[in-house]
């Protein structure tokens, strides 16, 4: 068994991951082929994780990708979070990871539709506003949310949730339909009406927005799929850190493993790490780097078990209790601090610990680089981490 050190998995990450600056990458499209799927949760992120591996790519070239060429989609997928995927990657997703959600959100929203008293067939009530929405929708390039709802009565209602506000009010409906009808491929967030730094998607049929039918691969081969990419980006990874990234069971993902013929390796922790089988050479060590990396940047948020690249006494400082990963500073492939701007734009860095000159000197120039790019607009957060809220800049 070949023995994976901390040091090669760092390695690893800044090569793979287009984070050392010998490894940059050309555009947005490469960047998210080579994270696997890029997070956008919080809309900022897609475009500054570009920003973080890719040099001379503006804001509106990650936009154009997304909405013109439409080379890379969100989609709702792994552990009902919404991602940016490559076009290729896209049906794995949608036969594995977004169905499972798909079908836990049909559910749940059968479920309250009969509990509001608003249809005796909860099933019944969510295919007929399916249809209601694919006729408002169309073939056009997308409407609202607030204009669907409009044309939609039947959704411009409340109900109460398993998971309602700690007050116990009912939640609107129809963004949990529309979520719905997105890990089904049957609808996607197309155009954006509002600055890349905010989420205010046009909602379009997704037949109309990708030219062509949504066509999922069976179960076990999407997640064959997802897991393949997930491996070559941020492996070795463990059983546990797939589980976890794809919210797959372990049967599945012990099925897909043995589906891309996967190799076990050791670890410095003493466990069992996986890598491809025709990914077994070392990674040399690129060199010194730093990174200023985004809220939920997929690096970030790679894998459960975080030890060979974060402290753990600095866990709680920089991800929440749920594993939701703020803004974070790396020093040659070791979380070192977080970042934040000031009043005016400027960015500034928060670490947990001092580093050495040439260290600081390299977190101060991607501070300088990613204030030049940021160009004053600035980013708020819903995840920020206990070190992000502790800054105090004038």
């Amino acid at each position: 068994m070949r023995h994976v050190p901390d040091a090669e998995r760092r390695a690893r990450l800044a090569v793979r991951h287009g984070l050392h600056p010998a490894h940059r990458l050309p555009d947005p499209v490469a960047v998210t082929r080579a994270m696997t799927v890029l997070h956008a949760t919080e809309p900022s992120t897609v475009h500054l994780s570009v920003q973080a591996r890719a040099d001379g790519v503006t804001a509106a070239a990650v936009d154009a990708a997304l909405y013109d060429s439409r080379a890379v989609v969100k989609q709702l997928a792994m552990r009902r979070t919404l991602f940016v995927f490559s076009r290729d990657l896209l049906p794995a997703a949608w036969g594995s990871a977004s169905a499972r959600v798909a079908e836990q959100e049909r559910r749940k929203i059968a479920a309250n539709v009969v509990a509001a008293g608003l249809a005796g067939d909860g099933e019944a009530w969510l295919e007929e506003a399916r249809e209601e929405v694919f006729a408002v929708l169309g073939d056009s390039d997308g409407l609202s949310a607030a204009d669907i709802r409009e044309a939609v009565p039947m959704l411009d209602v409340k109900v109460g949730t398993s998971s309602t506000s700690k007050w116990g009010a009912p939640i609107p409906i129809a963004p949990r339909v529309l979520n719905w009808l997105g890990a089904r491929a049957d609808i996607v967030r197309g155009a954006n009406t509002g600055h890349w730094r905010i989420s205010r998607p046009a909602w379009a049929r997704m037949k109309h927005w990708l030219g062509e039918p949504a066509v999922p691969l069976p179960e076990a081969e999407g997640y064959a799929g997802l897991a393949r990419r997930w491996l070559w980006t941020f492996g070795p990874g463990t059983e546990a850190d797939l589980v976890w990234w794809l919210g797959a069971t372990k049967g599945a993902v012990r099925r897909a493993l043995a589906d891309v013929g996967a190799v076990q390796v050791s670890l410095d922790t003493g466990g069992v790490g996986w890598l491809l089988a025709d990914d077994l050479e070392p990674v040399a060590d690129p060199g010194r780097w730093a990174a200023l990396l985004p809220v939920l940047d997929p690096t970030t948020m790679g894998w459960r078990g975080r030890g060979f690249h974060l402290d753990a006494d600095d866990t709680p400082h920089l991800y929440d209790t749920n594993g939701n990963g703020g803004t974070t500073a790396w020093l040659d492939g070791r979380i070192v601090g977080a970042w934040v701007q000031d009043e005016v734009g400027t960015v500034r860095t928060l670490l947990r610990r001092p580093v050495d000159p040439e260290g600081q000197a390299l977190l101060d120039a991607e501070a300088a680089r990613l204030t030049a790019w940021l160009d004053g607009v600035r980013i708020t957060n819903v995840y920020a981490s206990l070190l992000m809220k502790s800054a105090r800049l004038p």
